[in-house]
């Protein structure tokens, strides 16, 4: 399952507990922060949002936690093993903070938004607690704890978007960068934390969103992803012009202003919800060459029922008239999911219907993961977690399977075609080769050549695939 998660960049396993540093000149009298991040997208993003905030108050980033000042653990928590992760790291935190009694450890992201003073009291190590909107106030936040007292802020904001802060990019490749639209999610799926800890739904600025791709564009950058928990809501009011006139943008509208921005600089988005898709986007894709065809489209389970149990608020029947809708006006699109196994009261025959759900789609990536009821949602509170673990286990491995040789099918299909690909840099397998992702977001590798660097675009002719990857050469 681990290459099908590395083809997609909305959940990157291979950046779990990734420490974040920034290749600035070192600072005289710097501090030391560390930051190490779990979970989706958002919360890498902001990390990078966080380095910009104290890196204006003096700290530079460490890859070594036993050389900081701070430490940081940017959390997330959608499934049980991610919280539980972030407890086993901060045991191995907690004995370097033996050694150096003046280490500030701090929780961020969701977690410390759920668990809130909680956590304090659960695990004695940690110094302060700050939810995804307070990253302002972490400056005073660091002063209380040096004062000697334990520091929280976990107010949600119906506001704060960071937009008038520039992200420091980390452990980038210079290339490829993340850019947060909106923050926040008001879709209350039973099944889902991520309301409680990120907030009311609220859309960033165009204008600001369009500066900062524009300045990446600028810097080198070739790609960039619109990041939202639901983009396909994304909704902006304000004014403009010396009128003061009213000016309304959706996600359609935002999608086109920052692909006029250049034809070189490719655009890719997440995630979008099937109720609020529309073909106004999809044709906006179509129009836009720079606009990569790739949709990551959650269906979570094909049965209408246990969807109305999930509160996604769409039948089978719609998702499928949204997948039509993308089949026939981009052709080419690739479509990825996330599925849910085992989810409250399903029956054998609703996971039959997931099942024949993704013969329907053909996925090109799928994320799968057996249900757990996480605290604090409506499923927690309402439902019955009442299939069997070994069942789960069961559906889950065939869901898996499903996934599998959809993906394979639909990468099989390159072979004996010339992709465009935006070179990223070499192989993580073999320094002689390139890798680079095509228009659908799949993975390619072709031998690397000293005319060809990183951030251009070239024309791969693909040989022959792996379950996960493209494999090819130059063309000629």
């Amino acid at each position: 399952m681990i290459e099908l998660e590395l083809a997609d960049k909305t959940h990157d396993e291979a950046r779990q507990g990734e420490a974040l540093i920034i290749d600035t000149p070192k600072l005289q009298n710097a501090r030391k922060l560390y930051i190490e991040s779990y979970g989706c997208q958002m919360n890498f993003a902001d990390s990078e949002i966080v380095a910009s905030i104290l890196g204006d108050n003096g700290f530079e980033t460490t890859g070594d936690y036993k050389e900081a000042d701070l430490v940081f653990i940017n959390t997330c928590s959608i499934r049980e093993n991610a919280e539980q992760r972030v407890r086993n790291r901060l045991s191995q935190f907690g004995v370097e903070k033996r050694r150096n009694p003046k280490l500030i450890v701090g929780v961020l992201g969701c977690m410390a938004e759920r668990l809130k003073s909680k956590f304090l009291d659960e695990e004695k190590l940690v110094d302060m607690v700050v939810g995804p909107d307070a990253y302002r106030d972490l400056p005073q936040l660091i002063g209380q704890v040096e004062d000697g007292q334990k520091a929280i802020n976990v107010l949600l904001s119906r506001e704060e978007t960071y937009a008038d802060i520039s992200p420091v990019r980390l452990n980038g490749n210079g290339i490829t960068a993340f850019i947060s639209i909106m923050r926040g999610c008001d879709n209350m799926c039973s099944f889902c934390v991520v309301p409680f800890t990120r907030g009311r739904e609220r859309s960033r600025d165009p204008y600001s969103i369009v500066a900062e791709a524009q300045d990446l564009f600028d810097r080198g950058y070739r790609e960039v992803t619109l990041l939202g928990q639901n983009v396909d809501s994304y909704k902006w009011k304000g004014t403009e012009g010396t009128e003061s006139a009213e000016v309304q943008v959706n996600f359609a509208q935002l999608l086109e202003m920052v692909a006029l921005i250049s034809p070189d600089l490719r655009i890719r988005f997440s995630t979008s919800h099937p109720k609020d898709i529309t073909d106004e986007v999809l044709y906006t894709i179509a129009k836009y060459d720079n606009i990569c065809n790739y949709i990551h489209l959650p269906v979570q389970s094909g049965s209408t029922r246990v969807l109305e149990l999930m509160n996604r608020t769409y039948t089978r029947e719609w998702y499928m008239n949204r997948v039509d809708a993308i089949r026939r006006i981009i052709p080419d699109c690739a479509i990825s999911s996330d599925i849910i196994a085992g989810f409250c009261t399903e029956t054998e025959e609703e996971h039959q219907e997931t099942l024949s759900m993704m013969d329907y789609v053909g996925y090109d990536f799928a994320f799968t993961f057996s249900y757990s009821e996480r605290p604090g949602t409506l499923a927690a509170r309402k439902l019955v977690d009442d299939v069997p673990e070994e069942v789960k286990k069961r559906r889950l491995a065939e869901i898996l399977q499903k996934a599998q040789e959809t993906s394979l099918y639909r990468l099989q299909q390159n072979v004996g075609k010339t992709l465009r690909i935006l070179v990223e840099g070499t192989s993580k397998k073999s320094k002689t080769d390139f890798c680079g992702r095509n228009d659908q977001n799949a993975m390619v590798v072709f031998p690397a050549t000293a005319e060809i660097k990183p951030g251009q675009y070239v024309n791969v002719t693909i040989e022959r695939c792996t379950s996960a990857t493209l494999l090819g050469r130059i063309a000629e």
